[in-house]
C-alpha cells in the first residue's frame, strides 16, 4: 500500500469513527452541589445529585436526579458562563419535581454558540428551591 492509500485509508477510518461517535451522541456529566451565594443563605443551602446529559447535533437530553435539599425545588434550568465556575444566565428551563429530592429533566435544542459552551465546559445545570430561589444546588456538564 503506497502512501497516498495509506493516508486516504486512515483518513476514511477517521471520518467513520467521527460519524459513528456522532451517532451516539456526545455525553455529558455532572455532579449536582450546593453553592452558598452568601453566608445568609448557607444554612439553607443542602443537598446532592447528580445529571447526565446526550448531545445529539445540537439536540441536548438530560436527566438526573437529586436529594436533601431543605426546601422543595421551584425550577431548574440550564446556564451558560463565561468560564467554568463562573455563574451565568439561564438559556433553557428544565423539568424539575416539585420536592425536596426527586428528578431533573429536558430536552433542548441549543444553538451553535450554546453546543460550543457546552463542549467548552461553560454550560451547567441549575436547581432553585425555596430556600435558595437563585440556586440550591449547581453542576457543570463535562464530558
Amino acid at each position: 500500500m503506497g502512501t497516498a492509500s495509506r493516508a486516504a485509508a486512515v483518513l476514511l477510518l477517521t471520518a467513520a469513527a467521527g460519524w459513528a461517535g456522532a451517532q451516539g451522541g456526545s455525553r455529558f456529566a455532572a455532579r449536582l452541589s450546593t453553592a452558598p451565594i452568601d453566608l445568609g443563605n448557607a444554612a439553607a443551602v443542602k443537598g446532592s445529585g447528580s445529571a447526565s446529559a446526550v448531545l445529539d447535533g445540537r439536540d441536548l437530553t438530560v436527566e438526573g436526579r437529586f436529594s436533601g435539599m431543605t426546601a422543595p425545588a421551584t425550577g431548574a434550568h440550564l446556564h451558560v458562563g463565561t468560564v467554568l465556575g463562573v455563574r451565568g444566565p439561564a438559556v433553557a428551563e428544565l423539568e424539575v419535581e416539585h420536592a425536596a429530592s426527586g428528578s431533573v429533566t429536558g430536552a433542548v435544542r441549543l444553538s451553535r454558540e450554546q453546543a460550543a459552551a457546552l463542549a467548552d465546559g461553560r454550560v451547567y445545570v441549575q436547581i432553585d428551591s425555596e430556600a435558595a430561589p437563585d440556586g440550591n444546588l449547581w453542576g457543570w456538564l463535562l464530558p
